[in-house]
């Protein structure tokens, strides 16, 4: 249980970081999706632009995460009970699970770069 409560709250450490980094990275993107959705850009295209970037991050994270947990999983293994050292179905579903909550960690800031208007961002200094 003790456990349990440790993974959660690393998930949720994770969750507002990630949050965090997605919601600095549309702040600092403001004139440039101003300037897109001023030549046309559907806010559908913008919020897929935002999620890409925060995917793309997600995904190599969870890669450098991966080939750690294999290669600390086999020096630990002597450690870890109930499961093998590289368990399969475990690492996948915690990978699942971490790129899901990565990617609703951006979903919020890519909705609010959806709403930006125009004509501020374009002024904005």
């Amino acid at each position: 249980m003790v456990l349990a409560a440790f993974a959660g709250a690393a998930l949720l450490l994770a969750a507002i970081g990630i949050y965090g980094v997605a919601a600095q990275a549309v702040a600092q993107r403001t004139r440039e999706i101003g300037l897109r959705m001023a030549v046309g850009a559907t806010p559908g295209s913008i919020l897929r632009l935002v999620l890409a970037d925060g995917v793309r991050v997600a995904a190599i994270g969870l890669a450098v995460g991966y080939a750690g947990a294999t290669v600390l999983g086999r020096l630990l293994g002597k450690l870890l009970f109930g499961v093998g050292p590289v368990d399969g179905p475990v690492l996948v579903g915690a990978l699942v699970v971490v790129f899901v909550v990565s990617l609703a960690a951006c979903y919020a800031p890519a909705r609010r770069a959806t709403r930006i208007d125009p004509i501020v961002a374009l002024r904005w200094e």
